[in-house]
């Protein structure tokens, strides 16, 4: 196969993470025969000290001429001042809407050889095994506001959603449901907000569309509750905008570390955008100990939506799974016993794994 993929490295620990993770697709490519043209851009931060923008019209344009896009983490404290017009998240915001991903997928399974790195106990963590699919181009993030003035010292942001929103990103929903264990949980707060009555009144139309699957609605304090007490009851989970990003912060923890965890932003079609979901870290850039593993997993997830290469995705989950049980870890998951390796070293150990060496 040949493809082209784009790679927005961003800020902090992105271009770290992002590295291994072009490694060990290039070592996929070496492995099985493939051909990956893999195009870099700026993106984030230091686009925007580059450029004046944190999404250049290079780097969208190398998006859309590409099969699929590999993103690290934007922002910093050299950005952090919440007053200025242009700011790193809104290149990540603006990229999301331009390519049209409305649906975002983060799985979460609990590893064995991992369960120690979790601050929970032991016994909540058995078979828990679930994806989030977060609605990402509606709702507050994306709905009208107004910033706060020097006089004025009042602001709002707007939580709108229409039913096709919500309509298409719960079909994606239920159809992953269907591959899996049959059971999906809608999470809203449909006592409080008319956006999340709706939510649950469509959620409940397409419902109709899927009988094999089970469908209860949870709300949202609720499932924040039921994560970390009964975390294994959850299969499939479907959140509007916020509450899907808060919710996916917290079942990190499940996993024992934010960089642990893939996530996959598809659209209609193939086409799809695949990133860890931890931050730029800025306090451990340049370190060399930031987890690649969050974008090797995300690697899979680009090779099994994006380019139909399961057989592929699959060695890559199975490699960075056989070196753990090696016992090899970054300090985010390093326990008694565990053999502390860096960056650049856990990445070389997947694509060695890869390339059967």
């Amino acid at each position: 196969m040949e493809a082209e993929i784009a790679a927005l490295p961003g800020d902090g620990i992105g271009p770290e993470v992002v590295a291994e993770g072009l490694k060990v697709l290039r070592a996929v490519a070496e492995a099985y025969g493939h051909q990956f043209a893999i195009k870099q851009e700026l993106f984030g931060g230091c686009a925007v000290d580059a450029t004046g923008e944190p999404l250049p019209r290079a780097a969208l344009e190398a998006c859309r001429r590409a099969e699929a896009v590999l993103v690290g983490a934007v922002g910093g404290p050299k950005w952090a001042d919440l007053n200025v017009e242009v700011r790193p998240e809104q290149g990540l915001l603006q990229l999301r809407r331009e390519l049209g991903l409305f649906a975002n997928l983060r799985p979460v399974r609990v590893l064995p050889m991992l369960v120690d790195a979790s601050p929970l106990r032991p016994e909540r963590l058995v078979g828990v095994d679930l994806v989030v699919v977060r609605e990402l181009i509606g709702g507050i993030y994306f709905g009208e506001r107004k910033e706060a003035g020097v006089e004025d010292l009042a602001a709002y942001d707007t939580m709108r959603y229409s039913a096709e929103e919500v309509r298409r990103v719960a079909h994606v929903a239920f159809r992953l449901a269907e591959q899996r264990r049959g059971i999906l949980t809608s999470v809203d707060k449909a006592n409080v907000l008319a956006t999340s009555r709706l939510w649950r009144a469509v959620v409940s139309e397409v419902a109709q569309v899927y009988p094999a699957v089970q469908v209860e609605n949870v709300l949202v304090d609720a499932a924040t509750m039921h994560l970390l007490q009964r975390p294994a009851r959850f299969d499939v989970l479907l959140t509007s905008n916020m509450f899907g990003d808060i919710l996916t912060d917290e079942a990190s923890m499940l996993a024992g570390s934010m960089g642990m965890l893939p996530s996959a932003s598809l659209g209609i079609g193939t086409f799809g955008l695949y990133e860890p979901i931890h931050g730029s870290a800025p306090d451990i850039a340049g370190q060399g100990i930031a987890n690649p593993l969050g974008t090797v997993l995300s690697v899979a997830m680009l090779l099994r939506h994006s380019l139909g290469l399961e057989a592929e995705a699959v060695a890559v989950e199975e490699a960075a799974e056989a070196v753990l049980e090696t016992g090899y870890r970054t300090p985010d998951i390093a326990g008694p016993g565990s053999q502390q390796v860096g960056t650049a070293e856990m990445g070389e150990l997947v694509a060695a794994r890869l390339l059967g060496s």
